[in-house]
């Protein structure tokens, strides 16, 4: 398992320590449960805590600190709240944490451009609330109420990217810091630019490699008209990805498309107090004018017919709309409570469309051969979803089959032409991974850490193995 395997090497930090300590007094903090707190959490991967954590509240205190991080080479590791699932903040060298999640202000709305900026702190809720009475949006919903810096630096997706895509698609610019603490901007509130390289697309999903995103500017969306959600049941997985991938192939501007598998139903059933048939089955949602909405559900029914799908209803009602959402968003927890002495290991993938039934199917078939209880759910319009294997990690045999269903699984979806990792992120669980997914562009993702972090400061020890092998 990655979890051995991960440097435990560290230097003695106590010089930046003090320097810290003299500039930032109480905001400063080495108690180690506090330092727990902001190592890995989310999975069975080992909690390495940083040296010492940092609270923040502006973005020339993210500045002075990574200055004075870099002046004494002392890894920094920036913490939203904690959500991200494949260690991606744990400092397997030590470091310093800086924690943003004070840095929480919206800083401009511009309701006529369809733009907001934010502080990286502001979280998804937070910011969906602060815009309730403006008639807009921000789309993007990865299930945890995430931060905004970590949805950039993970380059976050979720129920939602089936219409209005991932982080990559709704950020238009970012001010950063960088290795050596100079803060820089990338980008503007324009649409679109021709000018040089696209500095913003290549901070977002480098999980805090590159530099530390203190400002971000978001495209915001109309709230629709009329909001129509539904249900409906299949005979197989396989029948209610083959609906999935007609969906989308017959261009079918649906707003959400989620698969839970019939354990998902079970678990969702126990949690929540709900009666649906436990059987694979879709969550849909349509977006749009009460008459494009009636058409999209009319031609989802067409579709569904196809493939055995059955009891497919759906209303406008809003509080039903969150009922359902809510069943869904609460997906992990309700798996966790099948086995709740197990440790809960999150993996995901993302194929093409037209390989999603295969790769699915044969997922399933995996898990039910090893005996393990494994719910599967899914963004699957756009070719993502996810397992969530419960596991005794006091059990050898148990971590072994575990490991060997996730190796399947993301060298499964690698061979299809797909990633490893559609929205979680590589962090130091999927390291292992990116040679065969990326071969030889993994020594020019190298060549960009080298070039912008020379000293190997930012988040060191995340998303390719180090030493990087030679290729």
């Amino acid at each position: 398992m990655s979890t051995s395997k991960i440097s435990s090497a560290k230097k003695d930090h106590s010089d930046a320590i003090a320097a810290l300590q003299t500039r930032f007094g109480k905001q400063l903090t080495t108690n180690i449960m506090v330092r727990e707190q902001h190592g890995h959490t989310m999975t069975w991967l080992a909690n390495q805590p940083p040296d010492a954590v940092l609270t923040v509240t502006d973005k020339h205190e993210v500045a002075t600190a990574v200055e004075i991080c870099n002046q004494y080479q002392m890894p920094v590791i920036a913490f939203g709240i904690g959500s991200s699932l494949e260690g991606q903040l744990n400092a397997p060298y030590g470091g310093l944490c800086i924690d943003m999640h004070a840095m929480d202000a919206i800083l401009q709305v511009h309701n006529e451009d369809l733009t907001v900026t934010v502080q990286p702190g502001v979280t998804r809720e937070q910011l969906n609330h602060y815009l309730r009475d403006t008639g807009l949006f921000f789309p993007i919903d990865p299930g945890a109420n995430a931060s905004i810096g970590g949805m950039v630096a993970t380059r976050a997706s979720g129920t939602n990217a089936v219409r209005y895509g991932t982080m990559k698609d709704v950020v238009l610019a970012l001010e950063i810091v960088t290795a050596s603490g100079e803060i820089v901007r990338t980008g503007t509130r324009a649409k679109k630019s021709a000018a040089g390289y696209d500095l913003t697309r290549l901070m977002i999903g480098s999980e805090g490699t590159l530099g530390i995103v203190t400002e971000v500017t978001l495209k915001l969306f109309g709230i629709s008209e009329c909001i129509g959600s539904g249900i409906c049941h299949f005979p197989t997985i396989e029948d209610a990805c083959q609906a999935v991938m007609l969906t989308i192939q017959m261009c079918l501007p649906i707003a959400r498309i989620e698969l839970l598998d019939a354990m998902q139903i079970k678990a969702c059933n126990q949690y929540a107090n709900l009666d649906l048939d436990e059987t694979p089955t879709l969550f849909v949602e349509f977006h749009g004018t009460d008459a494009s909405v009636a058409e999209q559900a009319q031609m989802f029914t067409d579709i569904i017919e196809e493939f055995g799908g059955r009891d497919f209803a759906w209303d406008t009602n809003e509080a039903e709309r969150k009922r359902l959402w809510q069943a869904r968003h609460n997906a992990y927890h309700a798996s966790s409570a099948l086995r709740p002495e197990a440790s809960a290991l999150s993996t995901d993938a993302c194929v093409p469309i037209s390989r999603l039934a295969e790769c699915v199917s044969a997922t399933a078939k995996d898990i039910e051969a090893s005996g393990m209880i494994g719910p599967i759910v899914g963004h699957v319009g756009d070719g993502n979803f996810h397992v969530l294997l419960l596991v005794d990690t006091d059990n050898p045999e148990e971590v072994a089959t575990a490991d060997g269903i996730i190796n399947r699984l993301a060298t499964r979806a690698i061979e299809m032409n797909g990633t490893c990792t559609g929205e979680h992120g590589i962090g130091q669980g999927k390291q292992k991974y990116m040679q065969q997914e990326h071969g030889n562009a993994l020594v020019l993702m190298q060549a960009i850490k080298s070039a912008l972090d020379p000293k190997n400061i930012l988040n060191p020890g995340k998303i390719w193995p180090e030493p990087l092998p030679t290729v």
